[in-house]
C-alpha cells in the first residue's frame, strides 16, 4: 500500500510534507508552505493546529469544522512576499470543496520566527 498523498498538493506523501508540521515537529518555512497545512490541516480536521498558527490578533477562541464540507483540492494562484526571510506575504488560493469552492486572498505575518495566518478576503 502506497503513502496517502498529502492533501495540500504537492504531491509528497503526508508524513513527509504537512504531517510534520501538523505533529509539531516543525515549522512553515514560508506563508505559501504555512497556507498549504493549513489547507490540509482543514481536511484532516486538525484543528488545533489551525488555532496554533492563527495570529493571536484575529484568532477565534474556538473553532469547530463543519463536518458536512468535504474538501475536494487546493490551487495556489499567486504569491507575494512570504519568503524565507520576509516579514509578511500574502497567498492566493481557490479551495474546492463539495458545496463550491472558496477563492481568498489570505495574509501571513511572521511572528517570533514562525509564520502565522492573519486573515484573509474573499475574492468570490
Amino acid at each position: 500500500m502506497s503513502p496517502r498523498r498529502c492533501p495540500c498538493g504537492t504531491g509528497l506523501p503526508t508524513d513527509e510534507c504537512c504531517g510534520p508540521l501538523h505533529a509539531g515537529a516543525g515549522t512553515a518555512r514560508t506563508a505559501e508552505q504555512l497556507m498549504r497545512s493549513r489547507y490540509s490541516a482543514f481536511v484532516l480536521g486538525e484543528t488545533g493546529y489551525l488555532l496554533a498558527t492563527w495570529h493571536p490578533d484575529t484568532r477565534p477562541a474556538d473553532l469547530e469544522l463543519d463536518p458536512d464540507v468535504r474538501w475536494t483540492g487546493l490551487e495556489v494562484l499567486a504569491t507575494s512576499g512570504g519568503g524565507l526571510l520576509a516579514a509578511g506575504g500574502t497567498v492566493e488560493f481557490r479551495a474546492s470543496h463539495t458545496r463550491g469552492a472558496q477563492h481568498e486572498r489570505s495574509r501571513f505575518d511572521r511572528v517570533g520566527g514562525r509564520w502565522l495566518y492573519r486573515d484573509g478576503v474573499s475574492l468570490d
